[in-house]
């Protein structure tokens, strides 16, 4: 098992595979950083991501469809990265950082994610492809 360095004293042990696999699927998502700092302090939902207004907030680089954009971030619920908010009257179209996320966003604290390597772009599509822990 393997921790991140993070600033919380209460820092999850996750095993290194699982670390490797959310970052490599955080830094291939369509996603910028400024949305999972904003996912640290509050929920967000899909409609501030999806299309124009995801660009506006710094949240893509480029316009997503509503698919698309609910597709890379159910990946990311997968991964452990995220989770999706709950309300009184069940799930809510709103997503927050899990605790992994929180210590993969510390890690990269700072900084802009690493690009993707064509080998990070082939074990991420494979393991989205046959759903394999990698």
């Amino acid at each position: 098992m393997t921790t991140i360095n993070a600033k919380s004293p209460k820092s999850l042990a996750y095993p290194t595979r699982t670390i490797q696999r959310a970052e490599r699927s955080l830094v291939c998502s369509p996603f910028q950083m400024n949305l999972l700092q904003t996912m640290r302090l509050e929920s967000v939902q899909l409609k501030a991501i999806a299309g124009q207004a995801g660009v506006q907030h710094g949240y893509t680089k480029r316009p997503l469809s509503e698919l698309t954009a609910e597709t890379s971030l159910m990946w990311l619920i997968q991964v452990g990265v995220l989770r999706r908010e709950v309300d009184g009257q069940g799930i809510t179209d709103s997503f927050r950082l899990t605790p992994l996320g929180r210590q993969l966003l510390e890690q990269y604290q700072g900084s802009s994610w690493r690009s993707p390597s064509w080998l990070d772009r082939l074990y991420n599509a494979l393991s989205r492809w046959f759903r394999l822990p990698f």
